[in-house]
């Protein structure tokens, strides 16, 4: 049994909203029907359609300060799972803000051409290799342009690889500094 302690007691407020979690279980299986779905991706819709459900165990939460009981099922652990991976993106965040110099910064995104999804599907990593280098490659050689901002900025570079959509979309978000050390 797990001990929660608070200064009141949250143990017993639930919110109702739906979840992606929701969504795959009421959906994914008729998707499935009807569409490929890699080895991969379905791994994952697995794991997240059974996180925090008694398909993965559980344990009892107690409340010491009011003694308060509830079952918590335990996590998938899953790397895409929404429910598992908030916190240590929450993590990540913080400690990514404290890597970024007080300057101006520029937003670029690089992603390639939809009708090649499905080579990139069969060729992941190559091509997400291609795909991080030729953005790294272009960013450095077009900042260092006097004509743009004439030096190589620092960056950080992100692969997502679903779109808003939910559809395969890979695509790499840079963070890139606009200020050069030496400008007052």
């Amino acid at each position: 049994m797990s001990l929660l302690r608070s200064s009141r007691c949250l143990m017993k407020e639930t919110l109702s909203m739906p979840e992606v979690q929701d969504i795959f279980l009421s959906s994914f299986a008729d998707y499935g029907s009807n569409h490929r779905v890699n080895s991969i991706a379905q791994k994952a819709a697995q794991a997240i359609m059974a996180c925090r459900t008694a398909a993965l165990g559980g344990h009892r939460d107690l409340c010491p300060d009011c003694g308060y009981e509830r079952n918590s099922y335990n996590s998938c652990k899953n790397r895409h799972c929404p429910k598992c991976q908030t916190l240590k993106k929450e993590q990540w965040i913080g400690k990514r803000c404290e890597d970024v110099l007080d300057v101006h910064h520029f937003h670029a995104v690089f992603t390639f051409p939809s009708v090649l999804n499905q080579i990139v599907m069969q060729n992941l990593t190559a091509l997400y290799r291609v795909l991080f280098k030729a953005a790294a490659d272009t960013i450095k050689e077009l900042a260092a342009d006097p004509n743009y901002l004439g030096f190589v900025p620092g960056f950080t570079s992100i692969l997502h690889t679903w779109g808003q959509n939910l559809s395969f979309h890979p695509h790499i978000h840079m963070v890139i500094t606009g200020w050069r050390g030496d400008d007052p």
